[in-house]
C-alpha cells in the first residue's frame, strides 16, 4: 500500500502559504476567545470570596433576578396551584342516542340483505361476529311469523337506548380521580368557569361499574345479549364532562408566567458591590443579573463586533511577531512545522492565564503564569532573538487576558527577557535550572518598581514576591519537561541535543575510535574545520561541527577498506575488482545512515551522512576499471554515491571540507600555496559537477570558506623549527632500534 504521505507532499504543506496563514489565524482566535469581556464582570464569583477588583457601578437601571434554583420552585409551586379544566358538554346524551338509532337501522338493512342472499361476508363496524350472529338469528326468526323468539331486535334496540338514557342520568367524568392531583377541578361551562369538588361527579371507574350493573339486569337470561349491550356502550359511550389537556397547560403557562423573575432593582450608578467586599448571596444575585442585564443590553450585533476587536487585538500582536520572523528569520517562517510550534507554546500559556483568570481569590494568582516557559523554551529550540521577542508577544497577550494589565505585562517582558538570557548559550539540560535566580530577580525588581511608585504595603509586595518565587521554581521544572516532549514531537533538533551528541562517550563515536582511528581522527579534525567557516557564512556552527563527528560512521564497519585506517602495507583492494572496491566504499553511507537510525539520531544529523559524498564518482576505481576492461562499456551510475545532493549551507560546507582534509591530509609537503590550490581545485570541480547546485551556499560563502580552510589546514600542517641536536637525537634513536 502506498503511504499517504510521501516526503514531497510533507515537504509541501511545511511551506504552504495558506497552512501558514491558517495556523497563525485559528491561533489568533483561539486566543481571542479567551479575552475578557472588557469588563470586571467576566469572570464569575462565588459567595463568601472577596471582591479583588475596584468597585462596581451600575452603568444602567436594572433588575435583580431571582437565584435560579429559587425561581424554579416559584414556578413549581404556581403550576402545582392550577386546578384540572374539564369542560362541560351539552347535548350529549341526544347525539349518543341519534347515532345508536341510525346504526340501528343500518345494521337491520344489512341484516335482511344478508339473509335475503345467505351471505356472511358483511362487517358491521364495532360489533363482533357473535353479537352480530346473535342478531341474525333474532332477525331471522322474526321473519318467521310462526316462531316465537325470546326478545326481538326492536326490543333489543329498546334496551339499548334506555341503558343510554340511565347512564346519563348523572354527569360522569372521562378521568378517574387518583388522575386529579387536587380534590376540586374547574369546571368550565360556556365562557362561565366553577370550582367544583370531584367528588361530585362519577369517575370512570364508577361509571363502568354502573354500567355493568345496568348492562347485567337487562340480560339475566341471555348472556350473549350482554356482549352487544357492551359493544353498544363501548362504542358510542362520551363522557358528560371531560379533561381539556391544552386549556390545563395553558392555565400552568400562565400562573407560571405571573410568578415574577426579580426581587428588586438596582438604579443606574448604584454601586453594586465595593473593593475588598466580602461577596454575600446578595451581592452574588446582584452581581448575576447585572451581567445577564448588559448581555441583553448590547445585542448579538455588539458581540459580534466585540469578538472582531478581540481577535484584531491578538493579529495585530502576533502580526508584529511574524513581521520579524519573516524579516530576519526567514527558515522558521518557511517551515509550518516550526510556526505551529510557536503558536503551540504561546497557545500553551495562554491557555494556563485564562484558567488562572478563572480563579477568584485575594492573592496575586497572575504571577503564577508561566511567562517565562515561553521565552526559555523559544530561546533553545531557535535562538535568543526569538526567545525574547516571543516574551514580548506573549506577555502583551497575558496582560491582554487579565483585562489590560500594563503592570503584569511589563513584569513578565522583564522576567521573561532575563529567563531567555540564562539559557542563550545553554550546554546541557541543567543549566535550565540556573534560570530560577534570573527570573526571580526579574520578578522581584518589577514588583519592587511598581509596589514603591504606588505605596503599596509590604504585606502585599512580600505576597507578590512569594508568588513569583513559585513561578520562577516552576518555570524551569515545566520547561525542561516541555523541552524533552517537543524534540520528540516536532522532531526538533536543539542546541542540548547537538551538545549531547559532542560527547566522545557516545557508542557510535566509541565505535568508531576503537574500530577506525584514522577516520575519527579525520571527523575530529572536520569538525574544528567546518566550525569556524560555518561562523564565517552564517550557518549554524554547533551543527555542522557534530555532523562532521558523526558523517563517517558507516566505515566503523570495515575500517580497512579505507587508506586511513591501514596501519601496514596490506591493502584490501588489491584483492578486489574495481566494482568491488567501489561497492565497499560506497557502501560506509547506508551503513552509515542504518546504524544512525538505530541510535535514534537526529535526522540533521542522518542529512550529514547521506550527503557528504552526494552523487560523487568514486573516480579511483571507476578509473581503473575503464582501464582493466579497456574494450568494456564501464556503468558510470555503480561507481556513483547514491546522493542526494548537500540542501543546506551547513551539508555542503562539510562535503566540502571533507574532499579538502583528505586531499590534504594525502599531500607529502603540503606548502600554504600547494593547499590554497587544491582547496581552490576542489570547490571548483564541485561547482562544475554540480554537486552544490541545491545548496544555499553563493560565490561570496565560497569565498570566505575558501579563506577559512587554508587558515585552518596551513595552522595544522604547517613544518615545525627542528631543535638543536635533533639529528643526532634521531640517529641514536634508529640506531637503538636496530640493535
Amino acid at each position: 500500500m502506498a503511504k499517504l504521505f510521501n516526503s514531497n507532499s510533507l515537504e509541501n504543506l511545511k511551506k504552504n502559504k495558506n497552512l501558514k496563514i491558517l495556523i497563525i489565524l485559528i491561533g489568533s482566535i483561539l486566543i481571542a476567545a479567551m479575552f475578557p469581556r472588557g469588563e470586571a464582570l467576566e469572570f464569575d464569583v462565588s459567595v463568601g470570596s472577596i471582591w479583588i477588583q475596584d468597585d462596581l457601578i451600575a452603568t444602567m437601571p436594572f433588575e435583580i433576578l431571582k437565584d435560579p434554583e429559587s425561581y424554579r420552585i416559584e414556578k413549581l409551586r404556581a403550576s402545582q396551584g392550577v386546578f384540572s379544566v374539564f369542560e362541560k358538554k351539552h347535548n350529549v346524551k341526544e347525539q349518543v342516542l341519534d347515532s345508536v338509532e341510525i346504526f340501528n337501522k343500518l345494521l337491520i338493512s344489512k341484516v335482511d340483505k344478508e339473509l335475503e342472499q345467505n351471505s356472511t361476508n358483511s362487517k358491521f363496524k364495532f360489533l363482533s361476529s357473535e353479537s352480530v350472529n346473535k342478531i341474525k338469528e333474532i332477525r331471522k326468526y322474526e321473519n318467521m311469523l310462526s316462531v316465537r323468539y325470546p326478545i326481538t331486535t326492536e326490543k333489543l334496540f329498546s334496551n339499548i337506548v334506555e341503558i343510554f338514557n340511565k347512564i346519563y342520568d348523572k354527569d360522569f367524568l372521562d378521568v378517574n380521580f387518583d388522575e386529579i392531583e387536587k380534590d376540586s377541578i374547574a369546571l368550565r361551562d360556556g365562557k362561565f368557569e366553577n370550582l367544583l369538588p370531584k367528588n361530585k361527579f362519577l369517575d370512570k371507574s364508577e361509571n363502568e361499574k354502573r354500567i355493568d350493573n345496568l348492562i347485567a339486569s337487562y340480560s339475566t337470561t341471555d348472556p350473549e345479549q350482554m356482549s352487544i349491550y357492551f359493544e353498544y356502550i363501548q362504542h358510542f359511550l362520551k363522557s358528560t364532562i371531560s379533561f381539556n389537556e391544552n386549556l390545563t397547560n395553558n392555565e400552568i403557562k400562565l400562573a407560571q408566567e405571573r410568578v415574577s423573575k426579580n426581587i428588586g432593582l438596582v438604579e443606574e450608578n448604584e454601586r453594586i458591590v465595593a473593593k475588598h467586599n466580602r461577596i454575600t448571596p446578595d451581592i452574588k444575585q446582584k452581581i448575576d443579573s447585572y451581567r445577564i442585564a448588559r448581555g441583553e443590553e448590547r445585542g448579538i450585533w455588539s458581540r459580534i463586533l466585540q469578538a472582531l476587536g478581540k481577535i484584531l487585538h491578538v493579529l495585530v500582536i502576533i502580526s508584529l511577531f511574524s513581521l520579524y520572523v519573516y524579516l530576519f528569520r526567514p527558515k522558521i517562517y518557511n517551515d509550518n512545522s516550526k510556526i505551529f510550534l510557536i503558536t503551540f507554546i504561546i497557545l500553551l500559556i495562554s491557555f494556563i492565564a485564562f484558567s488562572i483568570n478563572r480563579i477568584n481569590v485575594n492573592a496575586p494568582i497572575e504571577l503564577l503564569i508561566l511567562v517565562p516557559v515561553v521565552s526559555m523554551l523559544l530561546t533553545i529550540f531557535f535562538d535568543s532573538r526569538i526567545g525574547f521577542y516571543g516574551t514580548i508577544v506573549i506577555s502583551l497577550i497575558v496582560g491582554g487576558l487579565r483585562g489590560n494589565d500594563y503592570s503584569l505585562a511589563v513584569m513578565n517582558i522583564v522576567a521573561g527577557g532575563l529567563a531567555a538570557y540564562t539559557v542563550r548559550d545553554i550546554k546541557n539540560r541543567n543549566q535550565i535550572f540556573r534560570s530560577f535566580l534570573f527570573i526571580l530577580i526579574g520578578y522581584i525588581a518589577s514588583i519592587l518598581a511598581f509596589g514603591l511608585e504606588r505605596f503599596a504595603p509590604w504585606e502585599e509586595v512580600l505576597i507578590q514576591c512569594g508568588f513569583a518565587a513559585s513561578n520562577a521554581l516552576f518555570s524551569p521544572v515545566l520547561t525542561y519537561g516541555l523541552i524533552i516532549f517537543f524534540e520528540k514531537l516536532f522532531k526538533i533538533t536543539t542546541d542540548i541535543t547537538l551538545l549531547e551528541l559532542t560527547d566522545f562517550n557516545h557508542p557510535l563515536l566509541k565505535e568508531l575510535a576503537r574500530n577506525a582511528q584514522g577516520t575519527f581522527n579525520h571527523s575530529l579534525t572536520m569538525g574544528n574545520m567546518v566550525e569556524s567557516a560555518a561562523a564565517d557564512i552564517g550557518a549554524n556552527p554547533l551543527l555542522v561541527r557534530v555532523g562532521a563527528l558523526y558523517h563517517d560512521i558507516g566505515k566503523s564497519q570495515n575500517p580497512s577498506a579505507f587508506v586511513e585506517n591501514q596501519i601496514d602495507n596490506y591493502n584490501i583492494h588489491d584483492q578486489l575488482t574495481p566494482d568491488q572496491s567501489a561497492a565497499m566504499i560506497i557502501d560506509h553511507v547506508p551503513q552509515g545512515v542504518q546504524m544512525a537510525e538505530e541510535e535514534n539520531l537526529p535526522v540533521e544529523i542522518i542529512d550529514f551522512i547521506k550527503t557528504h559524498h552526494g552523487t560523487l564518482l568514486v573516480s579511483y576505481f571507476y578509473d581503473k576499471a575503464i582501464e582493466e576492461n579497456a574494450n568494456t562499456n564501464i556503468e558510470e551510475q555503480k561507481y556513483r554515491y547514491p546522493g542526494p545532493k548537500p540542501f543546506t549551507k551547513e551539508t555542503a560546507l562539510l562535503m566540502l571540507a571533507d574532499a579538502c582534509e583528505s586531499a590534504v591530509r594525502a599531500m607529502a609537503e603540503p606548502t600554504p600555496e600547494k593547499i590554497e590550490n587544491i582547496i581552490s581545485n576542489i570547490i571548483s570541480s564541485r561547482l562544475k559537477d554540480g554537486q552544490l547546485e541545491d545548496s544555499p551556499l553563493t560565490f561570496s560563502d565560497l569565498s570566505k570558506i575558501r579563506k577559512s580552510f587554508l587558515a585552518t589546514l596551513v595552522a595544522l600542517h604547517h613544518k615545525r623549527i627542528r631543535y638543536p641536536k635533533q639529528d643526532e637525537m634521531e640517529s641514536e634513536i634508529s640506531e637503538d632500534k636496530e640493535k
